[in-house]
């Protein structure tokens, strides 16, 4: 009986390997050394495992799983905790919108405060000056928690108001797309997270974990993977903070979700439309507990989605690449994740050196977005394939729709 090969490849490590899913397309050297690093540490579980958009990140790399025993490590979480997609189906049709779809960009950035440009209600860090009533009734749910997470830990609070950012899409990797499906079906497709109060959580925390291993451990191969150890008030702090600031993110999320789909409806040409005909919103920085091989354990997901059974996910393309609504096929290998993307091919710096706007237009042409300099980082060229990230992941999910963007809004 012949055995069918892995999809995915096996790293040895000084610890437990890696299994990486990455046939087939680029792996930076530095980030697969980054997953042996964290392979090394005594509290990882059975294995880490690797997705196929993995590239170097801060201590751990982007696309790692990592299970974990007793303990979390803060930046392999990351410091924008609970980053993630939503997106909503709409009856609305490709030959519905309008031929000239500059305007309805206009009116999405105008809708939703992004980057750190001035305008429409907000400052110059892309939020609200005085939120909207909306915004602030979701603060609201949200505001107990908040005052939880600074009586334990004061430095948090920096005085940044943190209802300002709620309800804003951020800069960076951070978008908002118009997406057509197989179908010629209207999709609204976003990407964000916790926005500046996931940052100061994320960094505080790294911060109090590589304190406490300076006394404990000394021999770590990154002291960015400092960890915080259950049983500790700092580990129940940290995971009481990073819960809340994966609500934050959610519901960041879906105010921006219902503003763009508001926004599509004022639009006076179109017909009148139902939206979240079907809607998957998911996290692709965020630690959460889970069960795998008979234990309960701590999963990272630094840059990677949960794919279980049956569960929806959003594997986007770059600016100019398809995007992809799947479902999960509850591989247990991966502990039961799949990619949260394309991955980087270039570093930001080395993409704006690499290509120039007659490059960026070229791979962008028929999508009305951005085309001058300051989003040639996010250029589609600095990114993996999407197709050949597809590929090395066929036994982790399916894909169900397949979307290409005509819109497309960059923080």
């Amino acid at each position: 009986m012949k055995r069918e090969a892995k999809s995915y490849r096996v790293l040895e490590t000084a610890g437990v390997p890696v299994k990486a899913w990455t046939i087939g397309v680029p792996c930076d050297p530095a980030a697969e050394t980054q997953l042996k690093n964290a392979a090394s540490l005594p509290i990882v579980f059975r294995w880490v495992a690797a997705m196929p958009d993995l590239h170097v990140g801060i201590g751990a790399a982007v696309g790692a799983v990592i299970p974990t025993v007793e303990a979390i490590i803060p930046a392999a979480v990351g410091v924008d905790i609970g980053c993630g997609m939503s997106a909503s189906l709409t009856s609305l049709t490709g030959s519905d919108l309008p031929s000239n779809l500059g305007p309805l960009r206009t009116a999405v950035e105008k809708a939703v405060p992004h980057g750190r440009t001035d305008g429409g209600g907000r400052n110059d860090q892309g939020a609200w000056r005085e939120p909207p009533a909306r915004v602030l009734e979701a603060w609201r749910a949200l505001r107990p928690g908040y005052a939880r997470l600074l009586a334990a830990r004061p430095a948090l609070d920096r005085g940044n108001r943190p209802e300002r950012h709620l309800g804003t899409l951020g800069t960076g990797n951070h978008f908002i797309e118009i997406c057509l499906d197989e179908a010629d079906r209207v999709w609204v497709l976003l990407h964000s997270g916790s926005r500046g109060v996931g940052n100061r959580i994320g960094t505080d925390y790294i911060e109090i974990a590589r304190e406490e291993m300076r006394v404990h451990q000394r021999n770590l191969p990154d002291r960015d993977l400092a960890w915080l150890r259950e049983g500790t008030s700092s580990f129940d702090e940290y995971v009481d903070a990073v819960s809340w600031a994966q609500a934050y993110a959610r519901a960041n999320r879906d105010l921006m979700l219902l503003a763009v789909e508001e926004t599509l409806a004022s639009v006076p040409s179109l017909p009148p439309f139902e939206a979240r005909l079907l809607a998957v919103s998911c996290h692709h920085n965020y630690v959460r507990r889970e069960r795998h091989y008979g234990r309960e354990v701590w999963i990272t997901r630094k840059g990677a989605v949960r794919a279980g059974l049956g569960e929806l996910g959003i594997i986007p393309g770059s600016m100019g690449a398809r995007s992809f609504i799947v479902r999960g096929l509850g591989n247990p290998e991966s502990f039961e994740s799949c990619s949260h993307g394309a991955g980087r091919v270039f570093s930001r710096t080395e993409a704006r050196r690499r290509f120039s706007l007659a490059d960026h237009a070229e791979a962008t042409a028929g999508v009305e977005c951005r085309k001058d300099e300051g989003v040639l980082d996010e250029t589609p060229r600095a990114y993996k394939p999407i197709e050949a990230v597809l590929a090395a992941q066929k036994d982790l999910v399916e894909v169900l729709h397949t979307l290409r963007q005509v819109v497309c809004v960059k923080g």
